[in-house]
C-alpha cells in the first residue's frame, strides 16, 4: 500500500456502456450506542427513515432495558422496555440487528462485562431474546441479527483463551440459538472486536468448525480517519479466510465505524461528512454491512460536543441534522444501477450509476491533513449518443453546465478538486 505522501493521482475512466450490477449501499446500516436508558430512537423515527435504514444496530440490551430479572430461582424476562425501541427501529423501515450485550447482573458473576454464574443462564437468555424477536409467537421479525456482545477485547477484557475466553461466551449463545424454537430465519456471529485481529479471526473460526457451531457472520469495528486501513481490513480478512475454507464465503460485517472512537469535532462539522462518503466508497462491495455510529448523541453538555451522532440531542430543543446526516442522503442520491469505475487514486475515490437514464459519477477527494488539490482528468467511453448535457454540482452549493455535441464515442474532460471536498457530476443525453 502507498504512504499518502507518495500516493498516485487519479485518472478516472467510466464505461457508460458496463453496468456492473446492483449499487452496493453499505451506508444504509445505522448503529445506536447506549447513551441514556430509554428509546433513544422515538423522537428521530422520521429523520432516521429518511435514510432509508436496512438495519439498526442496538448495543447494551440487557443492562440498560432490564430485560432480565430472577423469579424462585429461574430467570423471568420483561421485554416492554427493549420493545419500545425495537418498534421504532422497525417504524423506520428497517430491521433490529441486536448485539447481545452485556450481562444482566442478575446472571453476572461481578459486573455487566463478566462471565455469568452459570453458562445455562445466560444460553437461556440468548434463546428466549431470539424466541421473542424472532418467534412466530412473538414479535415475528424475519431477518434479525444476534450479535454476540459488544467489542468483548474492551469491554470485560475478553480473550480467545485462558478463563475469561470468549469461546466459551459464543459457545453458549450459538447452544441458545441452536435450542430457539418456532422461529424465522436469523443470523448468528460476532465477536464485534474494537479491530480486526488475526488471532481472534484464526481461533474464533477454527472454534466454531470444529464445535459445529453456527456462524452466519464475522463482525469487527473500525475507527480510523486513514482509508488505507479501512482497505487493509478487507485485504487481510479475506486472505485469512484462505485458511479457514469452511467459512470463504461467511458475510463480513463492520457493525461500528467512523473516523474517532473518542469525542472529536469532527462528528459535528464537514470533515466527518467527506470521510463517511470517501469510507463508505471503500468499503462497498468489499463488506456486506458497515453500521454507522451513531444515529443521535447523547445528552451533553452543550448541543454540539464531538459526540459521534448524526442527530444532536433534543435537550437543546430541535434535532439538528449534522453534516454526516446529508453525506448519507447524498450518498443515496446514486442510483440502483453501478457502472464501471476505473482509476481511483489514493486520495480521490469514485462511484459511477445510471439513474433513470442519467448516468452520475461521484468523486470524493478525501485527505486528512486538508492540503491535497487535484486536477482529476475523466474520461467517459462508449458514449449513448453524441450529444449530452454534462453537469458539475459541488457539495455545499456550486453547479456548472455545459453542452456537449460529439461524434466520438469517447469524451474527456478535467475536473479540479479542492481538499476534502466532493463533487456529483451527471451525463444527460
Amino acid at each position: 500500500m502507498l504512504s499518502k505522501a507518495s500516493g498516485e493521482k487519479a485518472e478516472i475512466v467510466v464505461d457508460l456502456e458496463a453496468i456492473i450490477g446492483p449499487m452496493p449501499r453499505p451506508w444504509r446500516n445505522l448503529a445506536q450506542g447506549g447513551e441514556e436508558a430509554g428509546n433513544m430512537l422515538g423522537d428521530v423515527v422520521e429523520e432516521t427513515k429518511a435514510l432509508r435504514p436496512e438495519y439498526i444496530r442496538l448495543d447494551h440490551i440487557y443492562d440498560m432495558y432490564e430485560v432480565v430479572n430472577q423469579d424462585g430461582g429461574g430467570l423471568r424476562y420483561d421485554w416492554s422496555r427493549l420493545d419500545e425501541i425495537v418498534r421504532s427501529i422497525l417504524e423506520t423501515g428497517a430491521k433490529p440487528f441486536l448485539a447481545l450485550s452485556y450481562m444482566p447482573p442478575v446472571i453476572s458473576k461481578g459486573d455487566i462485562v463478566d462471565q455469568p454464574r452459570s453458562w445455562g443462564d445466560w444460553e437461556e437468555l440468548v434463546k428466549a431474546t431470539i424466541e421473542h424477536y424472532s418467534g412466530r409467537e412473538g414479535l415475528n421479525i424475519d431477518g434479525v441479527y444476534y450479535e454476540v456482545w459488544n467489542e468483548p477485547d474492551l469491554f470485560g477484557g475478553w480473550k480467545v483463551y485462558g478463563e475469561k475466553n470468549y469461546l466459551n461466551l459464543y459457545a453458549a449463545a450459538a447452544r441458545g440459538a441452536a435450542r430457539a424454537g418456532n422461529v424465522n430465519s436469523f443470523k448468528l456471529g460476532g465477536p464485534a472486536t474494537t479491530a480486526l485481529y488475526k488471532n481472534w479471526v484464526d481461533q474464533f473460526l477454527d472454534y466454531v468448525v470444529e464445535n459445529n457451531l453456527r456462524l452466519d457472520f464475522y463482525s469487527w469495528h473500525r475507527y480510523s480517519r486513514d482509508l488505507e486501513q479501512y482497505e487493509k481490513d478487507v485485504a487481510e480478512i479475506d486472505a485469512w479466510l484462505e485458511s479457514h475454507p469452511e467459512k470463504i464465503d461467511l458475510e463480513l460485517i463492520v457493525s461500528e465505524w467512523g473516523h474517532d472512537s473518542e469525542n472529536d469535532s469532527g462528528y459535528d462539522n464537514g470533515f466527518g461528512a467527506i470521510h463517511t462518503i470517501a469510507a463508505s466508497r471503500v468499503m462497498m462491495g468489499r463488506v456486506n454491512r458497515a453500521f454507522v455510529f451513531e444515529i443521535k448523541d447523547g445528552p451533553g453538555v452543550e448541543q454540539y460536543w464531538g459526540r459521534w451522532g448524526l442527530l444532536t440531542h433534543e435537550k437543546y430543543g430541535e434535532v439538528a441534522k449534522k453534516p454526516r446526516y446529508n453525506a448519507l442522503v447524498y450518498l443515496n442520491t446514486l442510483g440502483d444501477e453501478r457502472v464501471s469505475l476505473d482509476g481511483e487514486g489514493s486520495w480521490v475515490k469514485g462511484i459511477a450509476a445510471r439513474k433513470e437514464g442519467v448516468y452520475q459519477v461521484l468523486l470524493v477527494n478525501y485527505d486528512p491533513r486538508g492540503s491535497h488539490n487535484e486536477l482529476v482528468p475523466i474520461t467517459f467511453d462508449n458514449l449513448p449518443g453524441g450529444e449530452f448535457v454534462y453537469k458539475r454540482s459541488d457539495w455545499g452549493g456550486g453547479v456548472k453546465t455545459v453542452s456537449v455535441a460529439t461524434t466520438s464515442a469517447q469524451w474527456k474532460t478535467e475536473e479540479p478538486m479542492r481538499p476534502n471536498s466532493v463533487v456529483m457530476l451527471t451525463l444527460e443525453f
